[in-house]
């Protein structure tokens, strides 16, 4: 290169920096395409929404997928029907020309979930629910196993390298626990959270979820988005969602595609929070810390625990009955038992002539012992699986 053809060259990369710095723009944008049929607020209130993220965020170009509106957005494909919008919005993400899309009511296959992004009232941080929509499996605990890996693969998309994981107390929640304590143990690596409540544990309960003491919540998938609606609509009454960035990517095993999913009641606010938490997973590259995620938990036997979870509710349908050992009187408690599988945990006693009663704590369920037999049953529980 000549001395004259380095100079101009180099004036032009010196131009293109001064361009970046005065415009605020630094590279290639990331492309997210957003549809704007289905809400229950009109094609306006998206494109809204839509034109809001495109302004709030020089680093996006927003391209719409849906009917002709009057706007400087650019319509990627002018259609007036949902399925259609769909398909063409799968073919623009298959062929590259968009990163990530932003729709509603979108099904995804049995195994793919949402995980959901909210910022929490009681100190204004924000919590990833895992998951808000879908299906991660067919069976409730496994697909909370799940739930807290898909949750993971958000959260250190967004930039957090080893976020905190909690476990939202509904059913389910201690088995979920153990597994989850029986993949660290293997390998893998949860950050366990610790609840605000004296009690600690990484069990959480109300006021954990409006402290964030979390970075992850872990529950199933119909709790997470009840969450999601409160959360995003507690103060507008419920029909109008402010608040938030939506009900998050779909993340799955071998799923390929960011699409980020919102309500058909999110407002313009939840819409441009959606299209930056798109262009956030993006950014943090999700699906290839999806790959590296999955390869890590099935290294550490994922595959091996959720098959023992889900044969021993097949022994439990199996009709097993079991007789009681003659009544005592019970005033011993051992706590930390899921509620699913209570029942067991007391039958478990019994075939070791332990007399047991269930019961419920202030902190959740129990089983109630003679206290002579406290600390045998607790090894016997412990050594079944029934208490972490």
């Amino acid at each position: 290169m000549s001395t004259n053809a380095a100079k101009k060259k180099l004036a032009q990369v010196f131009n293109q920096v001064a361009d970046a710095i005065e415009s605020g723009e630094y590279g290639e944008k990331t492309k997210v395409g957003v549809t704007t049929l289905g809400s229950e607020h009109g094609v306006e209130e998206v494109v809204k929404g839509a034109e809001l993220a495109a302004t709030q965020s020089s680093d996006i170009e927003v391209v719409l997928i849906g009917p002709a509106v009057d706007t400087e957005l650019t319509i990627a494909f002018e259609t007036d029907c949902e399925k259609t919008a769909h398909e063409k919005m799968d073919e623009l993400l298959k062929a590259g020309k968009i990163d990530a899309c932003v729709t509603n009511h979108y099904n995804f296959p049995i195994g793919v979930s949402t995980v959901g992004r909210v910022v929490t009232p009681g100190k204004g941080k924000e919590l990833i629910i895992a998951t808000s929509t879908g299906t991660s499996g067919t069976h409730r605990i496994s697909a909370m196993v799940k739930n807290a890996v898909y949750g993971i693969i958000a959260a250190k998309a967004l930039g957090q390298k080893n976020p905190t994981v909690g476990i939202l107390n509904v059913d389910g929640a201690r088995q979920v626990e153990k597994a989850l304590k029986d993949l660290a143990e293997n390998g893998y690596e949860v950050n366990f959270a610790e609840s605000m409540r004296s009690d600690g544990g990484c069990v959480m309960r109300g006021n954990d979820l409006l402290l964030a003491s979390s970075d992850v919540m872990v529950t199933d998938t119909l709790t997470g988005n009840l969450l999601m609606k409160l959360f995003s609509a507690f103060n507008t009454g419920g029909s109008y969602e402010a608040l938030g960035y939506g009900y998050g990517p779909g993340i799955g095993e071998d799923y390929d595609k960011i699409i980020n999913i919102i309500s058909r009641a999110s407002g313009a606010p939840v819409i441009a929070g959606s299209v930056r938490y798109a262009a956030d997973v993006v950014q943090g590259d999700i699906l290839n810390v999806a790959q590296e995620e999955f390869e890590a938990v099935r290294k550490a036997g994922l595959d091996d625990i959720l098959a023992s979870i889900e044969a021993k509710d097949e022994k439990k349908e199996s009709g097993e009955e079991v007789t009681a050992p003659p009544a005592k009187t019970v005033t011993a408690e051992v706590s930390g038992i899921d509620i699913l599988v209570l029942d067991d945990a007391v039958q478990a006693l019994w075939k070791q002539e332990i007399y047991a009663e269930t019961g419920m704590g202030c902190t959740g369920p129990i089983v109630l012992i003679a206290e002579e037999d406290e600390e045998e049953a607790k090894k016997i529980l412990t050594e079944e699986g029934y208490v972490n």
